[in-house]
């Protein structure tokens, strides 16, 4: 029942569903912000000095930047009454980026696993 988000006895829904439009706005909210403040964190090479700042973690930041806006736009989306028509160029983007969003969820993925397993490498 909490992850469900099936309705209660009083007829109120109850718990947290994944499916809930107010969760993806907020963690593609979260996931922008953290990878715009990911590029901007000073990476720390093995002599323990501060490496590069602008370059720091690059491709995880950018995998978090382009998750939060699949996020987003996927609910622009799924609640435009219009989603069948992409006019301007932001909406063909925002169509284009969720014709391959599996796709792009497992390579953003597979960004994750790489820069888990092999933290201190610059551009990882």
């Amino acid at each position: 029942m909490l992850f469900s988000g099936q309705e209660g006895e009083a007829g109120e829904k109850q718990g947290f569903s994944i499916n809930n439009p107010t969760f993806h706005l907020v963690l593609g909210i979260l996931s922008i912000v953290t990878g715009m403040l990911k590029l901007l964190s000073p990476s720390v090479s093995e002599a323990g000095k501060a490496g590069v700042i602008i370059f720091g973690d690059l491709v995880p930041a950018a995998a978090g930047i382009i998750a939060g806006i699949i996020l987003i736009f996927g609910l622009y989306r799924h609640d435009d009454t219009t989603a069948t028509e992409a006019t301007g160029s932001l909406d063909r983007f925002g169509v284009n980026l969720l014709r391959f969003r599996k796709l792009l969820g497992l390579i953003l993925f597979a960004v994750a696993l790489v820069h888990f397993l092999f933290p201190a490498a610059l551009f990882l």
